[in-house]
């Protein structure tokens, strides 16, 4: 009975971690080439059509992302004809963002992203299964020190605006 190395669980834990980072690149670059959206743009249209309109605070607190990055993702789907922002009749200080037919067409022309696929096969999981890779991935992200990153429940390669302080490890020389 052979046994694994240390060096080669934790290879192979790293190339796990890079074909997770790799297929979510790899997805963005589809869908931008597809239907020249990245995923939080095509995640915003979709709420959109269930919708039918939506405010940018209430997509916020749907998408769980600030309302200021939605207010971002709405300007840049705008124009590109997306999306159309009016004011609201009930309060004129807020905007209703509704989708175009070149934002449906958008939508239809866009490929199954990631998240979908992840999602479908997550739900298939036992329960326990679901708790299970949960708390691993939630331990990976400790261990990378990226549990206190802002980040929604999106995969996307996203932008980076700001770059997170390096910790220091203490080495033992």
């Amino acid at each position: 009975m052979s046994q694994t190395t240390p060096s080669t669980k934790q290879d192979n834990a790293l190339i796990a971690l890079r074909q997770i980072i790799r297929a979510t690149e790899l997805n963005s670059r589809v869908l931008a080439k597809q239907s020249g959206l990245n995923p939080s743009q095509l995640i915003l249209l979709n709420l959109i059509e269930r919708k039918k309109q939506i405010s940018p605070g209430e997509a916020a607190k749907t998408m769980s992302i600030s309302q200021g990055t939605v207010t971002v993702l709405a300007e840049k789907l705008a124009v590109k004809g997306f999306l159309a922002r009016r004011k609201s009749e009930e309060d004129k200080r807020k905007f209703i963002l509704t989708l175009t037919d070149q934002g449906l067409a958008a939508i239809n022309s866009a490929p199954d992203m990631l998240q979908e696929r992840f999602l479908y096969a997550f739900g298939k999981m036992e329960s326990w299964e679901q708790s299970y890779l949960v708390g691993a991935l939630e331990r990976v992200a400790l261990m990378l020190d990226a549990d206190e990153l802002d980040a929604a429940p999106v995969l996307d390669i996203g932008q980076i605006s700001t770059l997170p302080t390096p910790v220091k490890k203490e080495t033992n020389r």
